[in-house]
């Protein structure tokens, strides 16, 4: 076992790239919903287009401009911006339409290695979500997925999205636990930055495709991160 990891008792996740696969899930699902009512479509253009507005969304939460509301909320937000982009008014499109296309969130498909590795570590630690997600996307995420969490914390829980400290504080809180106690895993340097200034230990995953082949973002680790990982089986061989 790594050292140090013996007063470790739980593992938290970053779930958006680290667990699960959201680019080509959710391009997939834009496929099948939007391709009456968007034309010219490319999913995987649109889709990261999507994604490129949940960063600002949660930022008019975290610097108080609005209080805080659920993702589900932003996402829906968030899929009307896009589409008005594209010069498509959102009115135009059936409004169940936009419901399930926006449920999309909840369909995510896992990493290949993210079912067995997250299995092998649940023997050892306390394996749970610290996501910004709410608690019914990571739910519905899981049990499509069978990914075996022993708890789903969401971000209304901690009542924070991360990088907010509240969001890593209260998760170890919840957890009974003391920060040293909590390791964060995630493939994005960032979240492991601000996890590790409050205290938790951390392990890096390498995800080289989140964002696609031309991907330049998070390639390799770029902290003094306690553990470094190619994919959770390699995190289970080093700390399980």
């Amino acid at each position: 076992m790594t050292a140090g990891f013996d007063s470790v008792d739980a593992l938290v996740f970053d779930m958006f790239g680290t667990v699960v696969d959201w680019r080509t899930s959710i391009a997939a699902e834009v496929a099948v919903q939007l391709r009456d009512h968007v034309p010219d479509l490319v999913p995987l253009e649109f889709a990261d287009a999507w994604r490129a507005e949940y960063q600002p969304s949660m930022e008019q939460v975290r610097n108080g401009d609005r209080e805080f509301v659920r993702l589900d909320v932003l996402h829906r937000e968030n899929l009307e911006t896009v589409l008005r982009g594209l010069g498509v008014d959102p009115d135009s499109i059936p409004a169940p339409v936009l419901d399930e296309t926006n449920l999309a969130w909840h369909r995510l498909d896992p990493w290949p290695d993210a079912i067995a590795g997250l299995t092998r570590l649940q023997e050892r630690f306390v394996v749970a979500p610290l996501s910004n997600a709410n608690v019914r996307l990571a739910l519905d995420v899981a049990k499509r997925a069978g990914l075996p969490w022993d708890a789903i914390l969401g971000a209304e829980v901690a009542g924070a999205y991360k990088p907010d400290p509240d969001a890593y504080r209260r998760t170890a809180e919840i957890l009974g636990l003391e920060p040293h106690q909590v390791a964060m895993v995630a493939a994005h340097n960032s979240d492991l930055a601000a996890a590790q200034s409050l205290g938790l230990r951390t392990c890096f995953v390498r995800r080289p495709s989140e964002h696609g082949s031309d991907q330049t973002t998070d390639l390799a680790a770029e902290g003094d991160w306690d553990v470094i990982a190619q994919d959770f089986e390699d995190l289970a061989d080093r700390i399980g």
